[in-house]
């Protein structure tokens, strides 16, 4: 029998592309975005065609499955194995060709969908199919699962667009196949000619999301063409792998709008849906009330559910609690189907901007339905039954009283117009008895569904997940049939076994039974695979995941941190437990952004992961010299200002031939201030500039953070003259350095320093009188939601956490009525990650509106991430990030833009990099304010001209 190390040798003698049979590839790969986990034995990533058909050969020789895997994005387990599995991602995926006359493209299996859709786009085209993961699902793994998307209604599923298709098999021979018989395997026409009678009457009802097991079968039937090509879609990778494919493209609609409709209850927004589609809509999408309260719970503060949630009220759904979105053409179509649905009350959206705001609730719906609305996790498993339109209704209500009999809970959205149910369940899939009650409902759903004539799968295909259940749907014929189907192309069966055909049982494999009954494995199984991390297209807000869009590999993605701790906590490819250096490795890129925190549609915050990971990986054994720099900063910087030291340890700095030990060597250390902030004049003394009314302003707490007293207390000064111009009455603590929200200490893992810090500063502080406004954000953001989580039992912390302010909120909140200096200037610069991923930046954005700046700062991450960027092995990686949003739109720069960034890393990597100073919001302010007052007092003096 051939060995695991026979068949990687044998596999990197004859490809060109990388072989991996180590331990952090085989760990990437176990899952998919589904409920399973099977273990592989190595990836291949071939580079070509030749390696593919190189790679299956040698397979096929010793015996050893194949699994081809595109993004990963599936969510029935279907890109999983325990073979070899084909990254066809990494080099395979380009986009061949365009021929806008034609409109047709040919691309390789590998290529994103949103890449594709992006290179059409100026020929007024684009690609019908588009699933919610279109920014990160390729077009191999849309044929394999021949998926679908929002615009079915109009435009069809994958198999409709696709013409042809190069497809290699299991032993290594290439076929060439589109319509006709021609390409086709030995045997195959035999096989259709000797069973058209059981393709013509014994397959269910003809739909367009007849997409469970080889539900393209009778597109053989010669009265259809013999579609071969066609009838290989959907086939998730049990028959071949497709190496190339020409696609069909359809005209892009150059002004879509949008009528939402408000219905009294989901039943009765089903019920509509089928009586739209004569209105010739491009999508009629639906969803209840419950999935805006799964959204809010989907991730807590800062996240991506929460935020999709809120643009749900804030574009203004009309009444009802449950909606229709029915996307047309043009304005006209819109209002057409407006004036004409019986609904409750209806909206026309024709600006872009509120449709993707009503969009993104539908798009993010994937990871904010993995939390049912009082906060409990869901999981896929029947995401995406079907059945036909005009029963919707009738099946929704069949299907919430299942749930209900079962005790379960799930919030269904998805394709009406097509009578397509997207749905995650609140199963138990970790203990004995949950998983019981998951197979008891999962057969009779199945059989619902079937009872309805609908398709247990509509688009995501069936995997492991529904494919024991096909005879249900199918019956014992055509299931021998679809048996002998793949054995014509995969007689040996080695193309991706136990999927479809033979499947193995949907309560096996499942990746919760490996997992050890503790807080961190909850968290960590909370990535549920949806690979919103692997986005990699530039520009916008979002922040998740800039080590992943630097490097490109998947080691370096939230999904592939979250992977790798999941399997070092199951053991058994991982085997180092906490001391794993494959975790290590994957989490040294890390920046600590907490990005995906706010950017992961379920709220995995890999920063806290990371510090969790190094308390223990690290726990009684010298820790990287960073750790004690970097990481004791604010020791270390109140120990200097003690000394009266700052002067020599900057001339030091300046004239030192090598950087310091445990520092990377391409950065210029920070000048320290000589004076601190708190030492300052004025620092902790209340009081009140003159303004409207009587009496003092509210009280506000000032936070002294490590940044601005050692660093940068003209920040401070800046906040106080603001603050108080605002007519607040502003204290500033004097703790003598002993104030501190832990930050440095958290970011190396050194979490039981970083309680005693903590407890210390409490200590130190007492109870303040009002909100606390912290001018760092990355400092805000520990206070804010690290310091309850570390401390949960000190009820000090949780009021503390409650009172943090950024300046923006202070103002706002505090003082609604003043008005900031007009500054009217352009404005670029850098909106910190914690910022973005904890606190917000809604009132920031106010506040420079009321102040006439015009613009706003980048989005992406600076790069330098506080420690990340002075870390040895980091610089190429932080200035990668960098260069993606920051550095360009720093080179953009209208004249006479300001620059703000308003954390201290964000300001030292402009300065270092881009070589302009960069200030803080307050900073901006005060200016402003000074230019203001000297304005007035030039007014108010006598004139003393002679």
């Amino acid at each position: 029998m051939t060995t695991p190390g026979e068949v990687e040798r044998t596999l990197r003698a004859e490809l060109r592309g990388e072989v991996d049979f180590g331990a952090a590839a085989r760990a990437l790969v176990t899952m998919d975005a589904s409920n399973y986990r099977r273990v592989p034995l190595g990836v291949v990533t071939p580079r070509d065609a030749d390696d593919v058909a190189a790679a299956l050969r040698v397979c096929a020789d010793a015996g050893v499955p194949v699994v081809p895997r595109g993004g990963g994005t599936s969510i029935a387990g279907q890109a999983t194995g325990v073979g070899v599995v084909l990254d066809l991602t990494r080099h395979m995926n380009a986009l061949l060709s365009v021929d806008p006359a034609a409109r047709t493209a040919v691309v390789q299996p590998g290529l994103v969908l949103d890449r594709l859709r992006d290179a059409v786009r100026p020929y007024g085209l684009t690609f019908g199919p588009d699933p919610s993961t279109h920014s990160r699902c390729t077009l191999g793994g849309m044929i394999g699962n021949n998926a679908c998307g929002a615009h079915s209604v109009a435009w069809g599923t994958t198999a409709d667009n696709v013409t042809a298709l190069a497809v290699t098999t299991y032993a290594g021979a290439a076929h060439r196949i589109s319509a006709g018989w021609d390409g086709a395997p030995a045997g195959l026409r035999e096989l259709v000619g000797a069973h058209l009678g059981l393709l013509r009457t014994g397959m269910p009802p003809a739909s367009s999301r007849r997409i469970s097991g080889y539900g393209g079968l009778d597109a053989l039937l010669p009265e259809r063409g013999v579609q071969l090509a066609q009838a290989f879609c959907g086939s998730e990778g049990t028959l071949g792998v497709v190496t190339e494919a020409v696609v069909r493209l359809v005209e892009l609609p150059p002004a879509p709008a949008l009528a939402v409709l408000g219905y009294a209850d989901e039943s009765a927004a089903a019920d509509a849906a089928a009586g739209l589609l004569p209105y010739g809509p491009l999508t009629v999408e639906g969803m209840a009330e419950d999935l805006l309260g799964a959204a809010a719970a989907a991730g807590g503060a800062g996240s991506a559910g929460r935020a999709a949630g809120e643009a749900g009220r804030a574009v203004g759904l009309p009444r009802g609690r449950a909606w229709l979105f029915v996307e047309m053409p043009d304005e006209g179509g819109a209002r057409a189907v407006a004036r004409g649905a019986d609904a409750l009350d209806t909206l026309v959206v024709t600006d872009p901007a509120r449709q993707r705001a009503l969009w993104r609730i539908r798009e993010d719906a994937a990871g904010t339905a993995t939390r049912t609305p009082d906060g409990r996790m869901a999981w896929p498993g029947w995401e995406d039954c079907a059945v036909p339109p005009a029963r919707l209704g009738a099946y929704l209500r069949e299907f919430r009283a299942l749930l209900a009999a079962h005790g379960l809970r799930g919030t269904p959205y998805g394709h009406f117009g097509e009578g397509c149910v997207h749905v995650r369940i609140d199963f138990d899939l970790a203990s004995a008895s949950g998983v019981a009650r998951f197979r008891a409902f999962s057969e009779e759903l199945a059989d619902l569904v079937v009872a309805h004539g609908g398709s247990l799968s509509g688009e995501h295909g069936d995997g492991q997940a529904r494919a024991e259940l096909l005879p249900k749907m199918y019956g014992p014929d055509m299931i021998r049939l679809f048996g002998a189907y793949k054995d014509v192309w995969d007689p040996a069966g080695g193309m991706n076994p136990g999927t479809l055909v033979r499947p193995a049982r949907l309560d096996e494999n499942l990746r919760f039974e490996v997992l050890p009954a503790t807080p961190f494995a909850r968290e960590v199984a909370r990535c549920v695979g949806v690979a919103k991390c692997r986005t990699t297209e530039a520009g916008g807000p979002g922040v998740m995941c800039p080590s992943y869009r630097a490097t490109g590999e998947e080691q370096h993605s939230t999904r592939g941190r979250a992977r790798l701790l999941h399997e070092m906590l199951a053991g058994e490819i991982v085997t180092g437990g906490w001391r794993s250096p494959e975790v290590a490795e994957a989490l040294d890129l890390c920046l600590g952004c907490k990005g995906c925190r706010s950017d992961c549609p379920v709220g995995v915050d890999m920063a806290s992961y990371k510090s969790e990971f190094l308390h223990h990986h690290w726990a009684g054994r010298i820790r990287p010299l960073a750790h004690y720099t970097l990481g004791g900063l604010p020791g270390w910087l109140r120990l200097i200002a003690r000394l009266r030291a700052a002067g020599a340890v900057n001339a030091a700095a300046r004239h030192l031939p090598v950087p310091l030990p445990g520092l990377a060597r391409e950065r210029a250390l920070p000048h320290l201030a000589k004076r601190p902030f708190t030492r300052g004049p004025g620092a902790g003394l209340p009081g009140r500039a003159s303004g409207p009314g009587p009496g003092a302003g509210p009280v506000v707490t000032l936070w002294p953070d490590t940044f601005t007293e050692y660093l940068a207390p003209e920040v401070g000064r800046a906040a106080l003259l603001v603050l108080r111009a605002a007519g607040l009455d502003v204290t500033v603590p004097r703790g003598g350095g002993r104030i501190c929200c832990g930050l440095t200490y958290l970011s190396t893992g050194r979490l039981d320093r970083a309680r005693k810090v903590l407890r210390r500063t409490l200590d130190t502080l007492g109870e303040v009188p009002g909100p606390v406004t912290v001018l760092e954000p990355s400092c805000a953001a520990a206070l804010r939601t690290d310091l309850p989580a570390l401390l949960p039992d000190d009820p000090r912390a949780a009021r503390l956490a409650a009172a943090v302010r950024t300046v923006a909120e202070t103002l706002e909140e505090y003082a609604p009525t003043w008005r900031p200096p007009r500054l009217d200037r352009p404005l670029v610069g850098q909106t910190h990650c914690h910022q973005h991923a904890v606190l917000g930046d809604a009132a920031d954005r106010r506040l420079r509106e009321r102040a006439g700046l015009v613009g706003e700062p980048a989005g992406g991450c600076c790069g330098l991430a506080g420690n990340f960027g002075f870390e040895p092995g980091h610089h190429e990686v932080s200035v990668a990030c960098a260069e993606e949003q920051l550095l360009p739109s720093l080179r953009a720069a209208p004249p006479g833009a300001l620059v703000q960034a308003d954390g201290f890393s964000c300001r030292t990597q402009i300065t270092q990099l881009g070589g302009v100073r960069a200030r803080h919001l307050v900073e901006l302010l005060a200016e402003g304010l000074t230019d203001r007052g000297t304005q007035e007092a030039s007014r108010a003096a006598p004139d003393t001209r002679p």
